[in-house]
């Protein structure tokens, strides 16, 4: 049976934690946040103060705009914090972001992350013992000597998770990561026939089994007893991802091609992001996202079932007011018992 894990939104901290706790009663068995109107790594650390069993995870930090250093204290605190509930969810993110929001090296993205896991684990592993770290790779550089972290950590192995959804960042997640997450438009046909293939070759490449590799897809979703409703509160989602060129692939595959090409063209002209939801057809939404009453929405969870290990929940937000999406959640959260037992 496929995991039922959340990603919960709050316009405060306050609410985010009590989302948190919502889910974790509910019996969700993970929580996520993102890195993007708050640091995944603080939002993690709140979200492992305010609940008691459920695991905490980020999906996803930026693997560039931190240190490797800096990642794995991060780690090591929020998994102290959690007693043992962390798992570090990592990505390269984008060119764009990275160099223009950040100021970040970008390079070459795979090797790149390669690397950063590299020095994570290795300070998660070792930072205590008071013994020297180097690595010398293409992007990332460390030598650490005189150095001892004066605690002991909590675990010296925290599950990393890799995001990614081209063929080589997918194949590394296979080779290297304890899991791998998509981004929150993922489809049961599109992880069948093109992600899993890559992930099993990471995999086969490492000597790996399938058994050792969390496969986590994000999918956004919206219940609403009017199916047009709820597909309109996730159109605005959609139209973000269809701004980015390099998804061209991923809606070619499902045949949206021009309707990406659409909203790219309108994008250009000039029109806020929180706009995109009013030009992307409703069978884009459906074709991409959870969208729809909540037996509608359970049919298509069970769509992953023998494909993902885990799935993640996450309410709209994208071009919708505060309460809008508060609503959103609600609606999932009441959902949620159905699917795990929970109260």
């Amino acid at each position: 049976m496929v995991a039922i894990t959340y990603g919960p939104w709050g316009e405060t901290l306050d609410e985010l934690v009590d989302a948190a706790r919502r889910a974790e009663k509910a019996g969700a068995e993970v929580v996520w946040v993102p890195e993007l109107h708050r640091s995944a790594t603080v939002a993690a650390a709140a979200l492992a103060a305010g609940t008691t069993s459920i695991g905490i995870g980020t999906a996803i930090a930026l693997g560039f705009t931190r240190s490797p250093f800096v990642s794995a204290l991060e780690a090591l605190d929020i998994d102290e914090m959690s007693r043992g509930r962390f798992r570090f969810g990592i990505g390269s993110g984008v060119q764009r972001l990275n160099e223009d929001w950040h100021n970040a090296r970008w390079g070459k993205p795979v090797a790149h992350i390669r690397e950063t896991v590299a020095i994570i684990r290795q300070i998660i592993s070792n930072s205590h013992l008071g013994e020297r770290m180097q690595f010398e790779g293409e992007f990332e550089r460390v030598d650490i000597r005189g150095y001892q972290r004066p605690f002991t950590p909590y675990r010296t192995s925290i599950p990393i998770y890799l995001a990614g959804m081209g063929p080589v960042m997918t194949k590394l997640a296979g080779e290297i990561g304890d899991g791998w997450i998509s981004h929150e438009l993922c489809s049961p046909r599109y992880l069948k026939t093109q992600l899993l293939p890559w992930l099993e070759e990471g995999l086969q490449r490492a000597g790996r089994e399938r058994s050792s590799l969390d496969v986590v897809v994000s999918a956004a979703c919206a219940i609403d007893e009017n199916p047009k409703v709820a597909k309109r509160w996730n159109a605005g989602l959609v139209g973000f991802y269809a701004t980015v060129k390099t998804y061209a692939e991923f809606f070619e595959f499902h045949g949206m091609g021009e309707a990406q090409d659409a909203v790219i063209a309108k994008f250009k002209t000039g029109i806020s992001s929180d706009q995109l939801g009013d030009i992307v057809p409703d069978e884009m939404v459906d074709a991409m996202t959870l969208s729809g009453t909540a037996e509608y929405v359970r049919s298509r969870i069970a769509e992953y079932e023998g494909l993902a290990d885990t799935i993640k929940l996450t309410p709209p937000t994208h071009g919708l007011p505060p309460d809008m999406t508060r609503k959103a959640q609600n609606q999932i959260l009441e959902m949620i018992p159905l699917l795990t037992g929970g109260v």
